[in-house]
């Protein structure tokens, strides 16, 4: 009897044993789903943020200038998160807007997106995981054409003024951006709107879409610093997207556009679809 009860107690230990594993097991898996949820959370906050301080650089480079900074110069030796130094050599803190970012002089990077990165070296660094409205505010549309009225005498693209945006809570100045290069990803100092404009007054007549960057990275949503200062999630919409020379799939990036396409929706300055 004895015996038989020392066996029948050694089993019901060995059972108890593998509930207990089981139950740690299961609370592992959610202690790490839960931590893996916060970390983005707060990776979320701190690019929020970035996102904030960068569109109140670009409100305070206009109040100088009375115009956004440039998104490029026409050699593309300049641009607005860095420019080349006399060696040739790409410096994030030679930008146009550098006197507006703090004592560093660059563009403080999302941290969720240095751990993503994975595309070759290219003039595209400094940016953070920014993007900035190439098309409608540091730029003009006629200068995706090359025309000469999207250029000043220095060289510098013309970019908008606040007085030209009509609907600054509804414009979009920055988003978080990448580009799919091949299968990884690298920096993008761009936030294409889901048609070209070249100047015509009706963006999408030629129907040609960029290869999209706006980079929904944050559980498929986009951080959008918008023309007034405020900074929004903004879900992904799958949409057909434009050619990519570097065989890049923006689908599998989840890089795409949010918002109405016609007229270019928020990218629009003029023309935002209601």
């Amino acid at each position: 009897m004895k015996a038989s009860g020392s066996k029948s107690h050694a089993a019901f230990t060995l059972i108890e044993m593998l509930v207990v594993i089981s139950v740690i097991t299961l609370l592992c898996a959610l202690f790490t789903g839960g931590l893996a949820r916060a970390r983005q959370k707060a990776m979320a906050i701190q690019s929020t943020s970035n996102l904030h301080q960068l569109t109140l650089a670009n409100l305070a480079y206009a109040i100088d200038h009375g115009h956004y900074a440039p998104v490029a110069n026409r050699n593309n030796t300049i641009r607005w998160c860095g420019g080349k130094s006399s060696e040739g050599i790409f410096d994030p803190t030679l930008g146009y807007m550098a006197d507006y970012l703090g004592p560093s002089r660059r563009v403080t990077a999302c941290p969720l997106f240095t751990k993503m990165l994975g595309g070759p070296s290219a003039f595209e660094l400094g940016t953070g995981g920014y993007g900035y409205n190439d098309n409608y505010i540091g730029g003009r549309p006629e200068g995706q054409s090359g025309g000469k009225s999207a250029w000043k005498a220095n060289g510098d693209r013309v970019s908008a003024t606040p007085l030209m945006i009509t609907q600054p809570t509804k414009t979009v100045m920055f988003t978080t951006s990448a580009y799919a290069n091949g299968d990884a990803l690298q920096e993008y100092p761009y936030s294409h709107p889901p048609y070209w404009d070249f100047g015509t007054g009706i963006p999408n007549s030629w129907n040609i879409r960029p290869s999209p960057s706006t980079h929904f990275r944050f559980g498929g949503y986009a951080l959008v610093g918008w023309c007034d200062g405020h900074i929004t999630k903004e879900p992904y919409s799958l949409r057909d997207t434009g050619y990519n020379p570097h065989h890049g799939d923006a689908d599998a990036h989840t890089l795409g556009w949010f918002g109405p396409d016609e007229n270019n929706g928020y990218w629009n300055t003029q023309k935002i679809a209601r």
